[in-house]
């Protein structure tokens, strides 16, 4: 027999207590160290390269992200590595560990339902992906404050947010990702080796799929080589993983000299040359469809994950 209330009773109770456990967890302290100790070693470097060739930069701040100095890599490489991972520590054993520990039974039959408990797993995590990747924000601005000197403009604020917003959405994806193995695979093993593999392919092989798909698609001619439509195929392709979506946004939002992400036409490369940046609303039309699709695949995956959960038997 079905309880009466609501079906999201008692979401904000299991959101709080597995924030909780996020925050306080040792896992999540190791996470949490190895991204301090990496992140400011790529800002000191990067802020030593801008103190003797950038600082007439009109965005010298957003330089901070992009800049890399042997042997640190730039602060947005360094995201691109570990976000994934984080997303993905904190989401392959969700839902698996419940079962394992045979708490799953005793949550529902507390008076919280299913709709609320993986929505509030999920919220929980994002919201802990979100307090860290703010703090680190904060952090980098204020090692930029307090070394070089010189506060952000407006724009430059109004930039670094967006790409926080993105690098959430995109740590969004990845959390979706390792929770919707841990719904459908019982052991939390598993379920990481299937999320690290998802990573491992769009991360080093998806763009060699893209240019098989191409060529099989839109073969090259003997004569005039390969049609354009190849190079367009190859892209779309590329385009449907999320490493790629974060990394186009990161470009656009970042380097505000960027006028395009696709094809580049004469009057792009004009205003290239002239070295004229984009404004951040112009930068932000850029790139909006890259946001759009990295919060879509986060709610597609979340919806695969609540529907394979929901149809899921919880044996006493």
């Amino acid at each position: 027999m079905r309880r009466s209330g609501s079906p999201w009773t008692g979401l904000w109770t299991v959101v709080s207590k597995e924030a909780a456990d996020h925050i306080t967890s040792a896992r999540m302290l190791m996470l949490q160290l190895l991204i301090l100790f990496t992140a400011v070693g790529a800002v000191y470097a990067a802020i030593g390269v801008m103190k003797t060739v950038a600082t007439q930069d009109q965005f010298l701040f957003l330089r901070l992200f992009t800049i890399a100095r042997e042997p640190f890599p730039s602060f947005v490489n360094f995201l691109g590595f570990v976000v994934p991972i984080v997303g993905i520590a904190l989401g392959f054993d969700a839902v698996n560990s419940e079962y394992q520990r045979r708490t799953m039974s005793r949550l529902l039959a507390q008076p919280i339902y299913r709709d609320a408990l993986v929505f509030g797993k999920f919220l929980a995590a994002l919201l802990t992906l979100g307090l860290t990747f703010f703090a680190l924000w904060l952090l980098v601005t204020g090692m930029g404050l307090l070394i070089l000197g010189v506060p952000p403009s407006g724009e430059e604020v109004g930039r670094g947010l967006s790409f926080l917003v993105v690098t959430i959405a995109y740590a969004g994806v990845w959390l979706a990702v390792a929770m919707m193995f841990s719904t459908v695979f019982r052991n939390a093993a598993t379920s990481a080796l299937a999320s690290l593999a998802t990573w491992l392919l769009f991360s080093v092989f998806w763009n060699i799929v893209a240019g098989i798909v191409a060529q099989m698609a839109a073969p090259s001619h003997p004569l005039f080589g390969p049609p354009p439509e190849q190079a367009d195929l190859a892209q779309w392709v590329t385009r449907l993983s999320p490493n790629t979506l974060w990394t186009e946004a990161t470009i656009g939002l970042l380097s505000p000299e960027t006028r395009a992400l696709g094809r580049v036409f004469f009057e792009q490369l004009q205003g290239m040359a002239m070295g004229s940046p984009l404004p951040f609303g112009q930068s932000l039309l850029l790139v909006w469809p890259q946001i759009s699709g990295l919060i879509a695949a986060m709610i597609v995956l979340f919806t695969i994950l609540y529907l394979v959960f929901q149809r899921q038997e919880v044996r006493a």
